[in-house]
């Protein structure tokens, strides 16, 4: 079966699945350098990336599309304008089968949708170890628009258990709160942005503060007031539990806090702690009142890009196996579409996947002005050690989700005190903004507490005293570090750059983060990354560019306010 998903709303996106195999899943804001959560605009991109990979829309089973709010939604396809019914949010108005599909037709076009929470945990028990052995899993959903709902899902039965929300916070809550105190004020980035970009910014910035325990307690006893005053004291029931709730609640606590009851900076770290403890508190008081069926957890939605609470979970041992995707958040959305109905279609349930399923890099020409010359990843590893400059890697095809895990990668050495405020400088973000390490993940241990396998960039580990004086340029305010582990199959292209920086350096890691403009997606092309001209060295593919002597390229301004990758 082939099964193709779309998500047109924003992180907008198509994913094609045949027969279990993900052949690709591509983000618009991947495409020609296109701004950050891009929607879809006009539905014949699907038509174009399909043929890109060898297939028409005519050879798709299943065309399935991801629910939202407020539908239909106005979009181009075929050069007309037409109206898109999609699947609801979260449920639909009869009952709560997370996995109901909503028929629809377009024209001569049937298609289906599924709810935008079911593709969330679709997306998450599809890619994890657990689907693949067929276990079941609790799947932990917390997109910005929803509060934290807990789902058992059962591979025998097929059906997603609903177990309710662990609370009544929006997701939304942590950088709305954060947004009533400086540098993240009212004003700082339009609401709209805020979502997609403050969260990052916040959990790197709470690191300038302390968690004051007065502060804590005086955001749990405003959360009860709201809550009773918006629910009273009944439980609602499901069909009761909506974003509007969780807005009342919300601006009934923004509206009680009192901004003086610590330093802005102590305030941030509070309001952090606050929700953190809750929802580990919450999920290992949920579980075990369910029987702690499961020993597996999936962590999804936009919460899950959250490393510090990822980390807390993880720690908190309720359960013993934690996975999250690459592509936690809604760029993981189109792709948990076409898994529904992988689900539903009872053809199988684990996803065979890459997370180098992304676009393939486009050959658009060199730029006058640079000169290119054999490199294998070895000597690239040796260029770093001896220069100690920033390199920005383009190879192969890109990451899935937010984060460059080294395809779409500026690689530097982590021994210099002052490589993390070169890397913002040359990105144009603030300076405490933190640098993550890409570590061989046989080293890690050695490095990093606890320094265990984590892929995708989704855990806290803390730097090794040791180590801290080492590799400066990886360690954050708080001493702690947003690990990448590289294996040989994980990614034998960066195992081989690390390998030999390791042998000649000592050091098993290298800096690494995104590629891209300000406020874009990741460079398609090696004429995007020269024509940025911030990095005057670019290695795609055994192939090292460089500006030539004397040549000079304009480099592009930067937006101070971009997104860490």
């Amino acid at each position: 079966m082939i099964i193709c998903g779309v998500k047109i709303t924003h992180d907008g996106g198509v994913a094609l699945i045949d027969n279990g195999r993900l052949v690709f899943s591509i983000e618009m804001e991947k495409i020609g350098n296109n701004p950050r959560h891009q929607r879809v605009d006009d539905l014949d991109v699907v038509t174009s990336l399909l043929g890109q990979y060898g297939y028409t829309l005519g050879q798709v089973d299943r065309f399935v599309l991801d629910g939202w709010r407020k539908t239909p939604r106005t979009r181009m396809w075929g050069g007309q304008e037409v109206s898109i019914d999609l699947g609801p949010y979260r449920r639909g108005i009869l009952d709560d089968d997370l996995l109901r599909p909503y028929h629809f037709r377009l024209m001569d076009l049937e298609y289906t949708s599924y709810a935008h929470y079911a593709g969330h945990m679709a997306s998450a028990y599809c890619s994890s170890p657990f689907a693949a052995s067929r276990e079941a899993s609790y799947v932990l959903c917390w997109d910005g628009a929803m509060f934290p709902f807990l789902y058992y899902y059962d591979p025998v039965t097929g059906k997603a258990e609903n177990l309710g929300p662990l609370f009544h916070l929006l997701g939304d809550t942590y950088h709305s709160l954060s947004r009533l105190f400086p540098p993240f004020e009212q004003g700082f980035e339009s609401t709209q942005t805020a979502s997609g970009t403050l969260p990052g910014k916040i959990m790197a910035y709470v690191a300038h503060g302390s968690p004051v325990e007065k502060v804590v307690d005086t955001l749990e006893e405003l959360y009860q007031a709201a809550e009773y005053a918006v629910l009273g004291p009944g439980p609602l029931t499901d069909d009761q539990i909506g974003e509007g709730v969780g807005r009342r609640i919300l601006e009934l606590m923004c509206d009680g806090l009192p901004r003086e009851l610590a330093a802005p900076d102590d305030m941030l770290a509070s309001i952090h702690a606050f929700l953190g403890q809750k929802l580990v508190a919450r999920l290992t008081g949920r579980i075990r009142q369910d029987g702690s069926r499961s020993a597996n957890l999936c962590l999804v939605g936009g919460c899950a890009l959250n490393i510090k609470w990822n980390r807390d979970i993880r720690a908190s041992e309720v359960v013993q196996e934690v996975w999250i995707p690459p592509f936690p958040n809604d760029a993981g959305s189109a792709l948990g579409a076409a898994c529904c109905e992988l689900l539903r279609s009872g053809e199988g349930q684990a996803l065979d996947w890459s997370v180098f399923a992304g676009p393939a890099l486009v050959d658009s020409g060199i730029p006058v002005g640079w000169e290119a010359q054999p490199c294998s990843p070895a000597e690239l590893a040796e260029y770093l050690h001896r220069l100690g400059d920033p390199v920005l890697v383009l190879h192969g095809r890109a990451e899935l989700g937010p984060r460059a895990l080294g395809h779409r990668s500026i690689l530097a050495p982590a021994v210099a005190a002052d490589m993390k405020g070169r890397l913002n400088q040359l990105k144009g973000r603030e300076g405490y903004r933190p640098v993550a390490p890409i570590c061989l993940e046989a080293s890690a241990e050695q490095v990093f507490e606890p320094g265990t396998p984590d892929p995708y960039m989704l855990f806290d580990h803390d730097v090794r005293p040791q180590w801290r004086d080492r590799v400066p340029a990886v360690c954050h305010l708080d001493g702690t570090a947003r690990l990448q582990t590289v294996n040989s199959t994980d990614d034998p292209v960066v195992f081989e750059i690390l390998t030999e920086y390791h042998r000649i350096s000592s050091i098993p890691l290298l800096c690494n983060t995104s590629a891209n403009l300000s406020g874009r997606g990741f460079f398609p092309d090696l004429r995007s990354a020269m024509e940025w001209g911030r990095i005057p060295a670019v290695w795609s593919e055994g192939v090292m560019y460089r500006r030539a002597s004397g040549s000079q390229t304009a480099p592009r301004s930067n937006n101070p306010r971009s997104e860490d990758r």
